[in-house]
This record gives C-alpha cells, structure tokens and sequence, in this order.
C-alpha cells in the first residue's frame, strides 16, 4: 500500500485547518438532525397518518415505524434524456426495499434542465442557479419528517450538486445517489464536431447539422461526451457515493436494474439504528472532496466542477478554492482522454477499464485517500473494481491489472500528462481557471489585441463579418454570476475553432462558464472578480495587449500601470428581463464569486449562522 502523496497530504491538511470552524458547525448540525432533528418519532397521529394515507401495501409497515422509509428525491422528467429512464425507478426502488424489510416514497420531485437544449439561448441565464433551486427542493422534499435513508436520482448538470447541497442539510441521514447511465454510442465525436465547424462556416446546410446532432443524441441515457454530467458521475464514484462502478452501465440493461436494486438494499442496511451506520454529512468530509477534486484532474473532466465542488463543500462546511485545485493539478498524472479530449466517449472509456481502474492507479500510487466512508461496506478499494452479472446478480470481481485501451487510459507510470490539465491563472484582471487538457501546449500562451464583447451573439455577428480573422483575444464581459448567472458560452467553441484551424492564434477570456465539453480552443474562464461591480475585465478596451499563459499562470492587460488604474469601468448591461430570468433577480443580488461556488443561497446560510 503506497503512502499518501506528500502534496494530496499537504492540500488536505490545509483544507481541514481552514475548514475547522464552519466543520465543527456542519457537524454540530448533523448530531443534532441524529438525536434531535425531525423524525417520524416526533409526527403527531394527524401528521403520520397524512403521510401514509396512499401507502397501499406499504401503509402497515410505514405506520409501525420500525424499519427504514426511504425518501426518493427524483429529478425525472422525459425532455432529459439522461434523466427519462428514472420514470419506472421508484417502481423498482419501492420492490427491492420491501426485499430487505424496508419502504419507500417519493419524498419530492426537482426540477432537471438540460444546458443541451438551453445552449446559446436564453434559458442557459436560469442554468448555473438551478443548482440553488434544486437544493431547495430537495431540502422541501426532506422536511417532512418521514424518512431515515434517502435515494436521491439525478446525473446531469446542476443536478447532482443541487441534490447533494440540499441532502446536506439532512446530513445525518444516509444517502445513495443512482445513476440511470449513459446512452449507447451514436456518431462519432469528431465526426458531430466536424459538421458543427462547417456549419460555422457556412458550408454545411441546418438540416445536415440537425441530421448529425441527432445522430449522436439518439436515446434515452446521458449524453456520452465527457463533459459536466459524466464528470459527475465519475466524482460521486471518488466519493464513495454510488454503488461501486454504477455510473456507466446503459439504461435497460440487466445490470443496471440489478445496480438500482444492490443501491436499495444497501441503503437499508446504512440506517442508524444499526450497526452500519453511515450518515452523508460524515460521508463527504474533507477527504471525499479532496477525492472528487483528484479523479476530476485525472480524467481531465468538467471545468463546471471549479464552481460545483467548492460549493459542494460549503454546504458540508468544508473549504476549497482554485489554489487548491491547482496545487493538486501540478502532481496529479493525466490518466485519461475521453472526448473532448480524446476521441472515445464514456461508453468506450467504460469498457477500456473506466473509473474502476483509474481508482486503482491512484490509490495504487498514494494519489488518493483510500481511507474515507463510502456508501459500500469497506472503504474506497471497493471502487476500483467493475460491477458484472453473474446468475443474474451484480458482483464485483477483482480489478484489471491492466487498461485494455491504451490510447484513451493509461496507468500513472505512463500518463497522457505528468499533471491534471487545469491551470489557475491571475494577474492585473483577476483569478481564473483554463482546462489544459485538451489544448496544444503550443497555445497554452496566447498573447494578442483584446475584442471586447458584452453578449456571445455579438461575438458570433462578428465572426461572420470577418472582423476575427486575425490574432485575437476574444473577451466576453458582464456573464458572471451577478450580471446575467453566468451561462455557458459553449455556443462560441464552432467559430472559435474555425479561426484556431486558420492558423490564428486565439483564446477567450470571460467571467462566465464554457460547457463541461471544453476543448481545444484555450479559455480563460469563471473570471473573478467578474465584470459587473467593477472587476479589472470592466476596464479592458478593444486593442489592449491581453497575455493568457497556462505554463506561467497569467492573466494580464499589457496596459501601463497609471494607465490602467485610472480607466474607468464599462457600463453594466441592463439585467435580463424575459424567459423567466427576472424570477432569478434576488439571486444574481446575492450571489458571490465563482470561486467560493457562485451561490446566492449558500452566502445567506452563512451569513445566517455567522
């Protein structure tokens, strides 16, 4: 067994010392919600017999209180294809209960959106605070006093932090989180990336586009790019959150039912009146997070993460910001290239040996804490191993001593890349972060004339005027969490790359998020301070020398000191004001930096509590 490595050691240390006061807090929280919080011991007569009025067969065992009922938080609808198979879960989840003497209810529903279909329009401006809602939700869901384990459904986006920030709040209960897995595989990535470029440039018709979109996004599971959904998955597997290798087996399969039912079975057996009990506000603690941050370095997932994780961690009183990402980036080997940053997808990632053997490499070479509560029996080892039928029950055979792909996983003596792929940056227009992993180390310093924008559509009008032919920083302002709730810019990556082809040099720079599916274009992104406010972005003016540098860590304006700090900043847009973006006003009011997790909620928590 291989000590821990001294810098995953150090960042962790680190973490727990400044994390101490909120921590002790957090978990002077979960003991109360154990000994004293809402239970159905506490419901009057009127209010039990109210919740289990529609139990059917169920009812008996409900009303005696004497096993577990398990609160089902599910974000199914059937627009999202990642989340229309979780319609017959409860289903399921409520038979394999009664197998082990247990009960089930939907304890609530949350909403689900796809930043997929939401992408370049005005929805995506609700996205990122979909998260907060969705926290709410679940907390609404939980309030009922009814419920001593939870089974929460959700895999995309926002998703799956919503739930896991709302759940928190219930920390003393155990929780599973199930995943329905991804779709099988359509056309190839680079084949759909292709026609989107030529779409771009004008040489490919709407309806080819659309032909080939829906080539690729053909059926129900997630999508099978690695961008934020299944980076998910993959950081719920560091944390021990999922049955041990749930996150990539196809909807409708055997096997994925048999995962749903060993999840039941097995958060029944995690109550507090056992012997077993592993409540989630213990779950994630300080080394989890620091897990989830390892395996997203390692896989070269979602920059998303960069806002999800720490936000993440706030909700369980544990503090992580981008130093300790990137402290983390400089010792943690690339293992993987999933596009978009190789050319296999998640399904051809799973069968090459997936996040199975990718644990096993970083636990087999100190780069993770084996020693955290999983939701499985032992600790993190079980998750290194790959789930498989056999007599039609799950088990988990022993782990692959080797990838049986090496050109999309490797081990950690022969990585893809000696660090993780994502840089912290800063300089005179603050901090940010810039995913390496799928970017030509020959880009990773882009020096160039600034175009500044305030709205990604201008950006794409000037793209087909030709104004972007040349050398250019483009930098899209006022998309932070604050001015508009930071949407995703991935719209932008088709013309972006065009001109990259052409041979200019060309980076983005922005204070709002680019897709979980960021690529080969280098992008400086999540910058904070943002533009509305006043941050340094709000000063820079078309023509200024703006230096982007992952190797040397820079985010600079090339502008003379006096210069530049007697500019006045730019105008803020007027806040959205359609599409439902008003209803999100108090929000945006409230929110603070990406950084900290670019939360409106979690800010009032603390300032609550403080």
């Amino acid at each position: 067994m291989s000590e821990l490595h001294p810098i995953v050691e150090k960042v962790t240390r680190r973490i727990v010392e400044k994390s101490a006061p909120t921590r002790s807090k957090y978990l002077d929280l979960v003991d109360r919600g154990r000994d004293a919080g809402t239970n159905r011991g506490q419901l009057s007569c009127g209010n039990l017999a109210h919740a289990f009025a529609a139990s059917g067969d169920d009812k008996p065992a409900i009303r005696a209180a004497a096993s577990m009922n398990i609160g089902i938080v599910t974000a199914y609808n059937d627009m999202l294809s990642a989340h229309q198979p979780y319609g017959r879960y409860p289903e399921q989840i409520k038979l394999a209960a009664r197998e082990v003497g247990a009960t089930a209810q939907v304890a609530g529903g949350v909403p689900a959106m796809c930043d997929g279909v939401t992408q370049g329009q005005a929805g995506m401006d609700l996205s990122l605070f979909s998260r907060d809602v969705i926290a709410m939700a679940t907390a609404v869901s939980l309030s009922h006093a009814m419920f001593e384990g939870v089974a929460m459904l959700g895999i995309c986006d926002k998703i799956v932090p919503g739930l896991l920030i709302g759940a928190l709040r219930f920390g003393h209960l155990p929780a599973i989180l199930i995943p329905a897995g991804p779709m099988p595989s359509g056309i190839a990535n680079k084949e759909k990336q292709r026609v989107r470029q030529l779409y771009a440039e004008g040489k490919a018709t709407r309806e080819e586009l659309l032909d080939s979109e829906a080539a690729s996004y053909h059926g129900a599971g997630t999508c099978t790019f690695y961008g934020t959904a299944n980076s998910n998955q993959m950081m719920m597997e560091m944390m021990g959150l999922h049955m041990p290798g749930a996150s990539f087996v196809n909807p409708g399969t055997k096997l994925r039912q048999e995962l749903t039912r060993a999840a039941t079975h097995r958060l029944a057996d995690m109550g507090w009146d056992g012997g077993d009990y592993r409540p989630l506000g213990h779950c994630i603690d300080e080394k989890a997070i620091v897990n989830a941050c390892i395996g997203l370095l390692a896989t070269g997932g979602s920059t998303n993460h960069a806002i999800h994780l720490p936000a993440i961690a706030r909700a369980a009183g544990i503090v992580i910001d981008w130093t300790d990402f990137a402290e983390l980036s400089e010792v943690i080997p690339l293992l993987c290239r999933v596009y978009p940053n190789g050319s296999g997808d998640v399904n051809d990632f799973h069968h090459a040996g997936g996040i199975g053997y990718v644990i096993g490499e970083l636990l087999d070479n100190g780069l993770l804490h084996r020693d955290i509560m999983t939701v499985a029996r032992a600790d993190l080892t079980d998750y290194a191993k790959t789930p498989e039928l056999k007599d039609d029950a799950v088990i988990w055979p022993e782990r692959l001593s080797a990838p049986r792909d090496t050109a999309m996983l490797r081990p950690a003596s022969d990585p893809f890349s000696a660090d993780g792929g994502m840089k912290l940056l800063s300089g005179n227009l603050g901090r940010c972060v810039m995913k390496t992993s799928a970017v030509d180390p020959e880009r990773w310093t882009i020096e160039a004339p600034a175009r500044v924008f305030a709205d990604q559509d201008d950006v794409l009008t000037a793209f087909k005027a030709g104004e972007l032919e040349r050398d250019v920083v483009v930098v899209v302002r006022f998309q932070g969490p604050r001015a508009n709730g930071m949407p995703e810019l991935h719209k932008l990556t088709p013309a972006l790359g065009v001109l990259q082809d052409k041979g200019f040099k060309i980076a983005l720079v922005t204070d709002g998020r680019m897709s979980g599916a960021s690529g080969k274009v280098p992008a400086a992104i999540h910058v904070s301070p943002e533009a509305k406010g006043g941050g340094p972005l709000a000063k820079l003016r078309d023509g200024d020398i703006v230096r982007v540098c992952a190797e040397m860590g820079q985010l600079e304006a090339l502008v003379d000191a006096g210069e530049w700090s007697a500019r006045d900043a730019a105008p803020t847009p007027p806040p959205p004001y359609d599409t439902g973006r008003e209803l999100f006003a108090m929000m945006r009011q409230g929110c603070d930096e990406a950084e900290r997790g670019a939360s409106a909620m979690l800010a009032a928590i603390e300032g609550e509590i403080a």
